[in-house]
């Protein structure tokens, strides 16, 4: 009896210190503290099972706080100068007494697993600002994991305070479709002189896209920009928006010079009112939060199939004979599959 006591009291402490720890936590995250904020988001970011469970935990305590924070999701062809934009935006924002943070999602090596995480260095004036919080946050070559981690971290960044929460893509992709789909407001930036001007970038994008803005309109480029502009904005009105109550605007920008900054803002809080009077902002909300769970749903169900043992076993034969077409990839899923209707039996 005495022998065991003292590994009763270990057993009862252990989730109580826990709990304790992500309470301090969530607190100091809504006390604005910088250091806790990217603890907090490492701690969502991290594959432990243990630290998903603390982090589901944490984001507990902070749901009631979030909300409030203006969506922003921005994206761009590569080149388009997407870094230089948003700091130049984001500082725009800082000078009318606003809290930003950037949530830049980076590319993953699907070899190493590393990632670039060059974002602080890209956009040195705003990573230095006090009212600012960059946190650059690798793919892992999985669209899923993008759409669950940064949808955290989002959060979290929206318990800690801030005003305006803009979320960077690599590039233009199916990644783009997961960030429009968290987002308040998709910012689409783009090139003039490029050929073609609707090179690059796809039919799916631009239906997303609340505002188009062409970059790097300044200098002997101006005219470019503006003639874009004109072609882009004839280019929509052949697609059907997302919004019945929203036509997106075509702008020419500079995130060289800082042009056209307050124009962007004006357009993203016009976006906010109309759609806030007619509700389509708050069902949007809703729809995503359903699109998540549904996202989440689909990504357990996955991993838990692919762990079970009798798949593993299987899995590489019918990769194989899928791979030799001699079974079609329907027959090599159905019998995959098969084994949930053999348990269940």
């Amino acid at each position: 009896m005495a022998g065991t006591r003292p590994n009763s009291r270990v057993e009862t402490r252990a989730p109580t210190r826990s709990k304790l720890d992500v309470e301090s936590l969530a607190k100091l995250v809504h006390a604005h503290d910088r250091r806790a904020l990217a603890k907090a988001i490492t701690l969502v970011e991290s594959t432990r099972q243990d630290h998903q469970e603390a982090a589901q935990r944490l984001l507990e305590l902070l749901l009631p706080h979030t909300g409030k924070a203006v969506r922003v999701g921005i994206t761009g062809v590569p080149g388009v100068g997407k870094s230089t934009f948003i700091e130049a935006f984001g500082l725009s924002l800082i000078e009318q007494s606003k809290r930003v943070a950037v949530l830049a999602i980076d590319p993953s090596s699907a070899r190493s697993g590393g990632s670039i995480l060059g974002d602080k260095t890209r956009m040195p004036r705003l990573s230095a600002a006090s009212a600012a919080f960059i946190r650059p946050s690798p793919s892992a070559g999985s669209l899923g994991g993008v759409t669950r981690r940064t949808r955290e971290a989002l959060l979290v960044c929206e318990a800690a305070g801030y005003d305006v929460v803009l979320v960077e893509t690599v590039g233009v992709g199916q990644s783009e479709v997961a960030v429009a789909s968290m987002v308040d407001f998709f910012l689409v930036l783009m090139l003039a002189g490029a050929g073609d001007e609707l090179q690059g970038i796809k039919k799916g994008i631009l239906e997303l896209a609340d505002c188009l803005a062409v970059n790097k309109a300044d200098g002997d480029n101006v005219a470019n920009a503006e003639r874009a502009a004109a072609e882009y904005a004839g280019a929509l009105r052949l697609f059907r928006h997302t919004s019945a109550s929203w036509d997106p605007p075509v702008v020419t920008v500079s995130g060289l010079y800082t042009i056209g900054m307050d124009r962007v803002w004006s357009i993203i809080e016009e976006h906010r009112r109309v759609l806030g009077a007619t509700g389509e902002l708050e069902a949007k909300r809703r729809e995503q939060l359903q699109t998540w769970l549904w996202s989440m749903i689909d990504d357990g169900l996955k991993r838990h199939f692919l762990g079970r043992d009798d798949v593993k076993r299987m899995l590489p034969k019918m990769q194989r004979a899928v791979a030799s077409a001699t079974l079609t990839p329907t027959e090599a899923a159905r019998r995959l599959l098969g084994v949930l209707e053999e348990e269940a039996e």
